[in-house]
């Protein structure tokens, strides 16, 4: 059994890493139809939200080539899901608010700083490097996102935790790692950290403190 845990690992963190990639996708799904770009600016938003921030950890960590390189199905599966998402949102009328982008945005930023983590610890990286790994996996799509739907990314501008989010995830993570407790925890506990924190932001408007401008 003890054999099979490489594996089972392995197989975990693709599951999140598609999870994350197909939340992500869909955040930037209804950010580009709420912008109301064509059906190429679309899927082009899509995918920048699903890869940018598991290409920028690849580049850190060296990984060639990067992860949706590796796996083709990656690509077809969020070009999928971005032509039937816009047939869906066409078809049914569905109110593009932000608030519909938060929650899959929510979900994404979780399994993907997981994963970061995951990657980063199985290096043997230093505790804080691992943390920001998981960071930068979470956050860098939604910032790309935003940045090419001209405008300065929610996570920088909307003073509520996020990037904060991950950063405890990370921690939770590395924390359980020198606990004893089943292989899937750490990985699962930045999950449902950095998600519920991030939810429980939403939903009890906390706000980080803000610039005092005369």
């Amino acid at each position: 059994m003890a054999m099979d845990t490489p594996h089972i690992i392995d197989t975990a963190r693709q599951v999140l890493e598609i999870a994350a990639t197909i939340a992500f996708a869909l955040s930037g799904v209804i950010k580009a139809a709420h912008k109301k770009l064509d059906v190429v600016g679309v899927c082009v938003v899509a995918f920048v939200a699903a890869f940018g921030g598991g290409t920028l950890r690849d580049l850190l960590l060296d990984q060639r080539p990067f992860f949706w390189v590796r796996q083709e199905t990656f690509v077809w599966v969020i070009l999928g899901i971005s032509l039937l998402a816009i047939v869906f949102l066409r078809q049914r009328h569905f109110a593009l608010t932000e608030r519909a982008m938060l929650w899959p945005d929510m979900l994404g930023l979780g399994l993907f700083a997981a994963v970061g983590v995951d990657m980063a610890a199985e290096q043997g990286l230093p505790a804080l490097i691992c943390v920001m790994m998981g960071v930068i996996t979470g956050v860098f799509g939604g910032v790309l996102r935003d940045v090419m739907c001209g405008e300065i990314p929610q996570a920088f501008r909307d003073h509520q935790p996020y990037a904060v989010c991950a950063f405890v995830g990370g921690w939770v993570d590395l924390l359980l790692r020198s606990s004893p407790v089943p292989e899937m925890a750490p990985m699962l506990g930045c999950v449902f950290v950095t998600a519920g924190l991030r939810a429980i932001a939403l939903w009890r408007h906390w706000r980080l403190p803000s610039w005092r401008v005369d």
